[in-house]
């Protein structure tokens, strides 16, 4: 058995090698027998002479009952009055006996010196039922002896149950399967932990602090229920329950996969489509569509490969970062404008395929956890489509990774455009800066070698338009704006370098920027102390860069990002125009105008506004599909609107 539980893929680990394989190495003898009445008798008879017989079957029982019969012992045989009859395994067959107590207590037997036999009272722990489930099921070896034999039903490929099944059902399991065919059970375990309230205590009643499944899928859906669940913590490791946790599913993803589908659904309606065009080759669609569906079939293959490993939660935390960082964050953010156009030229139809295979995907990903939810998205999908020969999500084939498609320079490039387009933003919102993204700024200074330069230079534009400045600068070596310091981790290094350490951290203290680049570069630098070489690197010390004067620097790993926050009255006047634009879009929807509606806007007239409209009246007419834009003196009609120190109204009505 110690053998044998070495090939079980255990889940978590330390269960097998540790609670059970313990278990196994100190067994103790099992106990078959129980004095109960309900259960499964024990089918020994014997008497006080010391013949017994054990039976194997319910026609060997009927056998012997006949040779009791026949000898005088008993009168008649109970299951051929009833009708039995040995070897037809049907249910309408066995319906006709009964196995249990009182009724197998009235056999007796006979043994072959010709004595009565009585059975043994006590039952089979009830535990060696449940032990015994994989060839019961199948009525093995009478029936399907072939499927258990040639490995095609057994071992179970894996089972499920609560840590607490070690010494119960996963024993019984082993032992049996160990003992009858000297195979394990099952393939693999998981392991499952508990459901606690938030605070981390057991659930009681009496404490109060029980929460009603059944209310909690009432109130939020059993999708979001097990999607929070699953997604929270590992199946084996203990779950704090909170419904706060829930709510944040059902906003967070739900509301983003929705939102996402909502879009779509807007534009492909009004433009008709219906996926009948002719499938534009990825090699020929733009970049972005390139990169989210590179990103797609990484996260199928990661998706499979986290499934095949058992690990539910990496695998559906994957599909809930590309819905949010990825789809709907990203891709779906930096292309909208590719919709808006009427007429469906190629790159139009490259962005409604691309997010359609997206959402299909993503649908097909969900199903094993958002079954009802996948379902509905994808047959809103194929309704209009037919592309999918299944008439339901779980009909339909699990997804697989096209490796030609898939571009990891592409998602290396894009991945390092979030992070910077992250810190700059961050740096936007610090409370000492406090610039929205509507207003632009200058510039950007990212260092970089001339690997990081290769990466970044394709994606330039985009993290340009992104964080709204007018220049992204990528500078070399050493610059006055971007001063960096080495601060040391003394815990770390104190016991590293002990009586050297004063002289490290002075060293430190006094690096160049040239070294400090160096140490950035390489993970490590060497100092020479008193005659002794001592080696530093990235991961005792902190690298941080300090402010200066009009500019704000942000951290993150080897990267850095500084910002030009110096506002030019150019760069207010843009800001003002974006203003506008954005309560012009929110007036739109706010009045229910649809999407393609034409409208005429009217603004009201102030000295400390005026420079900006006029100057972006043409944009903003465009932004917001607007035939007019006009400025009105002393204007009493339309909405109020407030930004930074203005207050303007404005007025927008459908042509």
């Amino acid at each position: 058995m110690i053998t044998l539980n070495q090939s079980i893929k255990w889940k978590p680990e330390s269960t097998g090698t540790g609670r059970f394989g313990k278990w196994l190495e100190n067994l103790n003898d099992w106990n078959l027998s129980r004095s109960r009445y309900w259960g499964t008798p024990l089918p020994i008879w014997r008497n006080d002479s010391g013949d017994e017989i054990c039976i194997g079957s319910v026609e060997e029982l009927y056998a012997e009952i006949e040779k009791s019969v026949a000898a005088g012992v008993m009168k008649a045989n109970p299951f051929k009055e009833k009708g039995f009859v040995p070897g037809v395994y049907t249910a309408e067959n066995y319906d006709r006996i009964d196995l249990h107590r009182p009724y197998v207590d009235d056999i007796v037997l006979v043994s072959e010196a010709g004595r009565p036999m009585k059975r043994e009272l006590d039952l089979i722990d009830v535990w060696f039922d449940s032990g015994a489930m994989p060839f019961a099921q199948m009525h093995y070896p009478f029936e399907n002896k072939e499927l258990i034999d040639s490995g095609r039903v057994y071992p179970a490929d894996f089972i499920a149950e609560g840590v607490d099944q070690t010494r119960g059902w996963f024993y019984t399991l082993h032992a049996i399967s160990t003992m009858v065919r000297g195979s394990q059970a099952f393939k693999a375990v998981i392991s499952n932990g508990l459901v606690l309230d938030k605070n981390g205590n057991k659930m009681s009643k009496r404490l109060g602090n029980a929460v009603d499944p059944f209310g909690e899928i009432e109130k939020f859906g059993s999708d979001p229920l097990r999607w929070y669940m699953i997604t929270n913590a590992q199946p084996w490791d203990n779950l704090r329950f909170d419904e706060e946790g829930v709510k944040d599913v059902v906003r967070k993803f739900f509301g983003t996969v929705h939102n996402t589908y909502k879009f779509f659904a807007q534009y492909a309606n009004v433009d008709g489509f219906s996926y009948s065009e002719q499938e534009i080759p990825v090699a020929e669609r733009p970049v972005m569509d390139r990169w989210i569906l590179s990103e797609l079939n990484s996260l199928i293959k990661e998706v499979r490969a986290s499934l095949d490993d058992y690990e539910p939660t990496l695998a559906f935390r994957l599909v809930t970062d590309f819905a949010n960082d990825y789809l709907s964050n990203w891709y779906v953010h930096l292309t909208r404008d590719r919709y808006w156009g009427s007429a469906m030229d190629q790159d139009k139809l490259a962005a409604y395929q691309t997010l359609y295979t997206c959402l299909e995907t993503m649908s097909l990903l969900m199903a094993p956890i958002a079954p009802f939810y996948a379902d509905q998205l994808f047959r809103d999908l194929n309704a209009v489509t037919g592309r999918n020969t299944a008439d339901s999500v779980h009909l339909a084939k699990f997804p697989e990774c096209d490796d030609s498609i898939v571009d990891k320079e592409l998602e290396t490039r894009m991945e390092l455009a979030q992070k910077i387009t992250s810190m700059t933003l961050a740096l936007r919102k610090r409370d000492d800066v406090k610039i929205n993204v509507r207003k632009p700024l200058q510039k950007i200074l990212i260092p970089v070698t001339e690997e990081l330069r290769s990466h970044l230079e394709p994606v330039k534009e985009l993290i340009r338009g992104e964080v709204n400045v007018k220049e992204v600068e990528f500078v070399e070596g050493s610059t006055n704006v971007l001063v960096k310091k080495v601060k040391c981790n003394f815990k770390i290094l104190g016991k590293k370098f002990g009586p050297l350490m004063k002289g490290v951290a002075a060293a430190v203290q006094q690096m160049s920027q040239e070294e400090v680049a160096q140490l950035e570069n390489t993970g490590s630098f060497t100092f020479n102390i008193n005659g002794t070489d001592a080696t530093i690197d990235t991961t005792e010390v902190e690298i941080f860069s300090e402010d200066i004067p009009g500019w704000v620097v942000s951290n993150e790993g080897t990267l850095t990002v500084a910002l030009d926050i110096q506002l030019t009255d150019a760069l207010k006047r843009e800001g003002i125009a974006r203003e506008l634009k954005k309560r012009i879009q929110d007036l739109r929807k706010s009045t229910g105008l649809e999407i393609t509606d034409r409208i005429s806007v009217q603004i009201s007239s102030d000295s400390s506004t005026d420079a900006a409209i006029l100057e972006y009246q043409e944009w903003i007419k465009e932004q917001v599909l607007a035939n007019s834009l006009t400025l009105v003196a002393d204007m009493q009609q339309g909405e109020e609107v407030s930004f930074d120190e203005y207050r303007l109204r404005i007025l927008v009505t459908k042509d």
